[in-house]
């Protein structure tokens, strides 16, 4: 198997959840710049693992596979770090809200591509929208939160309260765009699910009388 660019900036990402990980909970005045950093870097390899595989026509198999886990462990992970360091009802709640919708929406394309029908669920623009606003929120919140005071954001943080509030009211919207997204996923993928399951059921209906006609 052929590593194209893009796999290889892919697998970066997932290198760098670790590293994240790490540099949040380091005794440091810098950690905040530093988790913001690692976070803004994996998402700006996100982008261009994307353009490069477009541009120079990269594609592959199990680049298509890596990308979408890669981008849901880093957001996951970020989200559980903030939840962490500022463990707050609302921030539990948003964050509930996108990894559970990030979990069914990825069964759902995995149903679908059993039925042939990929393509029914691929990325709208509405969540293009909700991954800018994700992306931003979460580099607001985890350069702006402090582990070390959880109930105090900001502190000891140069322009740490403003960019805390900001980070807070993203995440919020962009939990209400996940759950939007989603239902617009589910709502295009709704006929070819009915008909599917309709077609499940007629096809176990025959096999039954058959198996039935034979033992008789």
């Amino acid at each position: 198997m052929k590593l194209t660019i893009p796999t290889w900036l892919t697998l970066l990402r997932i290198v760098l959840i670790p590293v994240l990980v790490a540099v949040f909970y380091m005794p440091s005045q810098w950690t905040n710049f530093a988790s913001a950093f690692v976070f803004i870097l994996a998402a700006v390899t996100d982008w261009l693992d994307g353009w490069i595989a477009r541009r120079f026509h990269q594609y592959s198999a199990f680049g298509a596979f890596l990308d979408p886990v890669a981008d849901k462990l880093m957001v996951a992970v970020a989200l559980f770090l903030i939840v962490q360091g500022h463990p707050t009802p609302w921030m539990a709640f948003w964050a509930a809200v996108i990894v559970g919708r990030e979990i069914a929406v990825s069964a759902l394309r995995e149903w679908m591509a059993e039925l042939g029908q990929r393509a029914t669920v691929k990325v709208a623009t509405i969540g293009k929208i909700k991954t800018t606003a994700q992306m931003v929120a979460l580099s607001c919140l985890l350069y702006s939160i402090n582990p070390r005071y959880p109930l105090q954001p900001g502190t000891d943080i140069w322009m740490g309260v403003p960019l805390f509030h900001v980070g807070d009211w993203l995440l919020g919207g962009a939990a209400l765009l996940t759950l939007w997204s989603g239902w617009a996923y589910l709502r295009a993928a709704w006929p070819v699910l009915r008909d599917g399951e309709r077609n499940a059921v007629d096809s176990a209906r025959t096999g039954g009388k058959m198996h039935g006609s034979t033992r008789e």
